[in-house]
């Protein structure tokens, strides 16, 4: 119910939207409406407070400033006693007869928000407030060494990326690490304040309420996430144990101990959350395939626009709908030059679909250019649910949203960059599979255990199972237990790493990111058989398909009219998210690995 941008923008604003006429009326003057008619009312005032909340943090994200801070805050204030009113309004229909689709708009108006309001005015105030100046203290952090040189984030995240000098890398980590315990004590008042609002939505804490949106009970859905893991950890524990066994070739059995978690800062990442930048590392065959499209991107004098432009040809080539003029108006898409923003990338749907854009601090490299197909995925959801009311406009659940441009990555196979020139030739060999298999594997399948423990994280503060004494504790635990990984530097409570995270102050639920890397690759089964492919999963794409682009179009169009598994149905036959197609993609890495891996100490 909150208006506030998720990392897929407002996609899921509406379906949840409030209103301030509704929210300065009295219970007891409004007239006795149906249900029909409530849902009505407040989708049209809903539309008109989204158009002020969305430009109010549109401008705060691309312009960080303390006006612009006070502007977002006052919005998200209206918007949130916005929300606490209608959840209260719409609690007096539920159990009453009413229409089909009219249950579930009132189902979806009284689900868990990442941020529900308190009814009392002072603490939403005090909400819309401490969100705000947590954004915006991320979005502006710098890291200062002794020598005086400042970096943003995009900067240190880029000697992560590049270097191999262990101590220069543990510099950048540590210091990227100095900016979020400003705000630990704000990250604290806000689990006050957003459990305050739970108990006042009817949920017991802000877990409760996070986990309520997946058309199951909260106590479902935390064995169905584990259910998937299950599927995927082995072949997680496969791949950690091969990296491990390299950078200790690398860097020394002495600073990456054979039996131990592997240290934070060596991975390629910031947060450690995928691998794929230590690609050279891990090559299993040396300069076979070559897949430096960054080198490629750079040669061939692409640029932004060029960049954005490309990503959209792979939709349009499905028989998706071109973009919008005023998507490449209104867009941000290169970093401005006087001024901070928050270049974290993010899709926003604007004006109830009529104004669809997004945020990205654009580079020419390869991860930039997947990227952008992942936010166009949410923005292509956005356009095909576009005539849909206001309240079903948003994924079948949020993973659906984040799933979308990530599987139409999974088709940007060799064949795909040969046709786009970014690779001379395609080599179909056992050496060349394994090439590009790794490369994925890097990115998909090491993200996976960091993608499901982070809400773990979220929802044992939320819950009180982890104490405010305990957040850096409690957070390294988790990544310990998930992903084998740990801090390269002795750690305590002054410091706040999970808050160098940017979902964590911007409160954005992570577990949809979990989701989406399991059910891209059932997705992508199911677009190629559509496609009529018969090879190995792993080297079909649906580029040009238009039978995958029509599926596909049909399923995004659905919204969240219907529950989940009845989207999952329509685009893959099944009923149920399946981790089973990642193990069907990867056979010939997996193989690989348990081949590397014999004699090894594995695990930690």
């Amino acid at each position: 119910m909150n208006l506030k941008h998720y990392s897929y923008a407002l996609a899921t604003a509406l379906s949840l939207a409030c209103a301030t006429t509704a929210a300065q009326a009295d219970d007891h003057k409004q007239p006795k409406e149906s249900a029909k008619e409530f849902v009505d009312r407040v989708e049209k005032e809903g539309l008109e407070l989204a158009k002020e909340v969305e430009a109010a943090y549109w401008v705060r994200s691309t312009y960080i400033t303390g006006d612009t801070g006070v502007l977002a805050a006052k919005a998200g204030e209206r918007s949130l006693a916005f929300e606490s009113r209608v959840v209260n309004q719409a609690k007096q229909y539920k159990g009453t007869d009413m229409a089909p689709d009219t249950a579930r708009a009132i189902e979806l108006m009284l689900r868990g928000s990442a941020a529900p309001a308190p009814d009392d005015a002072a603490l939403r105030s005090e909400l819309a407030q401490v969100l705000t100046d947590m954004e915006g203290a991320y979005g502006s952090g710098k890291y200062c060494n002794e020598a005086g040189e400042c970096r943003e984030l995009q900067e240190l995240e880029a000697v992560l990326a590049d270097s191999r000098d262990y101590d220069e890398l543990l510099d950048v980590w540590r210091g990227w690490r100095t900016v979020s315990p400003a705000y630990r004590d704000d990250y604290q008042r806000f689990v006050e304040l957003g459990n305050q609002g739970a108990k006042d939505a009817g949920f017991a804490n802000l877990a409760e309420a996070w986990k309520s949106n997946y058309d199951m009970t909260g106590a479902e859905f935390t064995i169905e996430a584990r259910r998937l893991w299950d599927q995927v950890k082995p072949f997680y524990e496969e791949l950690h144990c091969h990296v491990r066994a390299k950078l200790s070739e690398q860097y020394g059995a002495d600073k990456v101990p054979l039996d131990q978690p592997i240290p934070a800062h060596l991975l390629g990442n910031m947060w450690s959350q995928t691998w794929e930048n230590i690609y050279p590392i891990m090559e299993p065959h040396a300069g076979v395939a070559s897949l430096d499209v960054t080198a490629a991107l750079k040669e061939q004098g692409y640029d932004e626009l060029k960049m954005v432009q490309t990503a959209e040809g792979f939709f349009t080539s499905l028989g998706l709908p071109e973009l919008p003029e005023s998507f490449y108006k209104n867009s941000l898409i290169k970093k401005p030059r006087d001024r901070n923003v928050v270049c974290h990338a993010s899709a926003w749907d604007l004006d109830n679909g009529n104004d669809p854009r997004i945020k990205q601090c654009v580079e020419v490299t390869e991860e930039q250019f997947g990227t952008l197909h992942h936010e166009l995925g949410h923005i292509y959801y956005y356009l095909m649910y576009k005539d849909l009311p206001p309240i079903f406009k948003g994924g079948a659940h949020d993973g659906f949203h984040e799933a979308i441009g990530d599987t139409i990555q999974l088709s940007m196979t060799p064949s795909y960059l040969q046709a786009k020139g970014l690779i001379d030739e395609v080599e179909e060999s056992p050496e060349a599979t394994l090439n590009k298999q790794m490369k994925l594997a890097l990115e998909k399948i090491a993200f996976l255990p960091f993608g499901k423990m982070i809400d773990e994280w979220r929802w044992k503060v939320f819950s009180g199972e982890i104490s405010v004494d305990d957040y850096n504790q409690g957070w390294w635990d988790l990544r310990t237990e998930y992903q084998g990984v740990a801090a390269p530097v002795e750690r305590s409570e002054a410091d706040f790493d999970a808050g160098a995270k940017y979902h964590i102050p911007g409160n954005t639920p992570y577990t949809r990111y979990f989701l989406s890397f399991i059910m891209q690759f059932q997705f992508h089964k199911a677009l190629c058989e559509k496609a009529g492919h018969t090879g190995p999963l792993h080297e079909c794409s649906i580029y040009q398909n238009k039978d995958a682009g029509k599926a596909l179009g049909e399923m995004l169009a659905m919204g969240q009219s219907k529950p989940w598994p009845d989207a999952m149905e329509a685009l893959t036959g099944q009923r149920k998210m399946d981790a089973s197609a990642i193990i069907d993609y990867f056979a010939p890495l997996n193989a690989y690995l348990k081949e590397q891996n014999q004699g090894r100490q594995c695990g930690w």
